[in-house]
């Protein structure tokens, strides 16, 4: 739970950005990487505002060595290119 908290503050530290939820973790040969929910734009109604996935990579001990947008979505939006998403 530790990796998940220090990954979460370094991205927001490094983008200016509140991270919501991390939505996927593994642990890799070089340390950890995790997919993290970003609020990059507050709409009103809050269904329009606009996420963001970032794919983080973290090291063994939990330093962040790189990250990347990988997506952006509405928040009201389903992921039809996703298992489960219509």
């Amino acid at each position: 739970m530790e990796i998940l908290r220090q990954a979460r503050a370094q991205l927001a530290e490094l983008t200016g950005k509140a991270a919501e939820t991390v939505s996927s973790f593994e642990q890799t040969e070089d340390g950890w990487v995790l997919e993290i929910e970003v609020l990059e734009l507050a709409r009103v109604p809050d269904t329009m505002s606009l996420l963001a996935s970032y794919q983080v990579d973290l090291d063994h001990q939990g330093q962040l060595t790189g990250y990347r947008r990988v997506r952006r979505y509405e928040r009201g939006r389903s992921d039809a290119h996703r298992p489960g998403g219509r």
